[in-house]
């Protein structure tokens, strides 16, 4: 039987017609000598959250071999500011399953993700890579679960105002052009990304619109589909890197800062989350939120304020966790409800053939396509460092499952109202909040810190450092300082514009 061609927009899937996670090191190198690569780059994020690069030119093969079997060194002081510069040199080894082709480069060039490898050879146990890959590892091993996640980037376009078909203030989502200026660069940004291995859902404009002086804010959001956690992270990684190369190519600017100005909606990184058994979605069980679901909730909002630590990593951050912007502030959680910090968005389940009712000539599959459910974590922002972000979710979900006490804490967490409503009070003044600063967000992890240190997932060098980080900024009482001074605000965001 001949064997069905694999379909992809990834030009690396299509030659070899193999999966990713099916890649070697020999139909790397035999990609690059048929395909005439002139270049090589090896790609891996620092503690800032951007993609770095190291270049190579292609010579031979031999060269190749070499490069791709032993890596390079790098200067690890450099790119995670808690290792000494007197014992800083770490090894950089590519992760074949990551390669895809530079969609900018003139020169013909395949870009591979790498991880970090120690003097000895064994994995940097301060990467933030490899504390996602260990996170993952102790939850399957602990549960017999796995995680997938995906994650819905929202950003700024940052361009010249147009004095034609303009859009209501705040009133941009889901805007079609001419209303919205910015829909081909998001066009072309989903093709690249798909083209580099990204699991695209959708696209579109967002609430966010505004103008100052000849500048003209518009908000968009892209979408991931879920996928296996550590591939999710490197998705968001590149997507972010993609948006960015294409918004210089364009003239324009774009930046994924939480809060950009007084008043207006901010950009969040919002993550949804389900857990899997052998392919199958365990979150619903007779078409309702099943205990599994409940018991990770509650461990998402047990380890709430400490997951800020790597989720909303600038003082601005804390700018967009306020009331009434449709950003959390209380810790809690709901159906379909948007002011709480986990929402559990409309599913597909228990309701009749919609297709039907809108195309009278179809015929009913009765296919169930409640597999789509999943749980949504809110306040995370695009400062979040993504593999820190989704390692600490991935501890919360595992103390959820083991906890004894989750399905309780989980009824009484949860909320059917809209919290920010007067008539509410009550019930908000019963609820935990979230930190309302850096400083409060490193005293949470502190507190909450064993729980990450557990089964040796996250380091006390990473914790330690992160804490550190996060204390320098001395914004502990930023809300009072700054309060509606929008010259302050600017200011701040200015400083943290390009975050992540």
């Amino acid at each position: 039987m001949t064997k069905k061609a694999i379909k992809s927009p990834n030009p690396l899937v299509q030659y070899l017609q193999k999966e990713p996670a099916e890649f070697t090191k020999s139909d790397i190198i035999k990609y690059i000598l048929e395909q005439e690569v002139e270049m090589l780059n090896f790609r891996y994020a620092g503690a800032d959250g951007r993609l770095k690069t190291l270049n190579f030119v292609v010579y031979n093969e031999e060269q190749l071999d070499e490069v791709l079997s032993s890596g390079e060194r790098v200067d690890g002081s450099s790119l995670f500011p808690y290792i000494e510069a007197g014992n800083s040199d770490l090894y950089v080894i590519p992760r074949f399953r990551s390669a895809f082709l530079n969609p900018f480069s003139e020169a013909l060039t395949l870009d591979i993700l790498c991880g970090f490898y120690d003097k000895n050879g064994d994995p940097f146990e301060g990467s933030p890579a490899y504390t996602l890959h260990k996170a993952h590892e102790t939850l399957k091993e602990k549960t017999g679960l796995e995680f997938e996640v995906m994650g819905e980037l929202e950003y700024y376009v940052i361009s010249e105002k147009e004095p034609y078909f303009v859009t209501d203030d705040q009133r941009g989502y889901h805007e079609s052009s001419p209303f919205t200026k910015w829909e081909d660069l998001r066009r072309e940004t989903m093709l690249t990304i798909a083209s580099v291995g990204g699991n695209i859902k959708y696209a579109h404009s967002e609430v966010g619109n505004f103008t100052v002086g000849n500048l003209e804010y518009e908000q968009n959001e892209i979408e991931f589909k879920p996928s296996p956690i550590e591939d999710a992270a490197d998705q968001l990684l590149i997507g972010k890197w993609v948006l960015r190369a294409l918004a210089y190519k364009y003239g324009v600017t774009v930046t994924f800062s939480p809060k950009i100005t007084v008043g207006k909606a901010g950009s969040g990184l919002h993550i949804h989350t389900r857990l899997m058994k052998n392919g199958v979605n365990m979150m619903l069980k007779d078409d309702k939120i099943s205990e599994i679901a409940q018991k990770a909730i509650a461990g998402y909002l047990k380890l709430a304020p400490s997951l800020t630590a790597f989720g909303n990593t600038n003082p601005t951050s804390y700018f967009r966790l306020v009331p009434h912007q449709e950003a959390p502030t209380n810790i809690c959680w709901g159906d379909r409800n948007r002011s709480v910090l986990v929402r559990v968005p409309l599913g597909w389940t228990g309701i009749k053939d919609m297709m039907i009712n809108a195309n009278p000539l179809e015929k009913s599959t009765n296919k169930n396509y409640s597999s789509k459910q999943t749980v949504e974590f809110r306040c995370p922002d695009g400062s979040a460092d993504i593999y820190l972000l989704l390692a600490g979710l991935t501890v919360a979900a595992r103390i959820g499952l083991e906890s004894a006490d989750s399905l309780t804490f989980a009824k009484k967490t949860y909320v059917d109202v809209n919290i920010f409503d007067e008539k509410h009070q009550d019930k908000a003044n019963e609820l935990d909040q979230l930190p309302v600063s850096c400083w409060d967000s490193a005293d949470e992890l502190n507190k909450q810190r064993e729980q990450y240190l557990q089964y040796g997932v996250f380091n006390e060098m990473t914790i330690e450092g992160i804490i550190n980080q996060l204390k320098a900024y001395n914004d502990k009482n930023i809300r009072e300082d700054v309060a509606n001074d929008e010259e302050k605000i600017l200011s701040l965001v200015d400083r943290f514009f390009h975050c992540g």
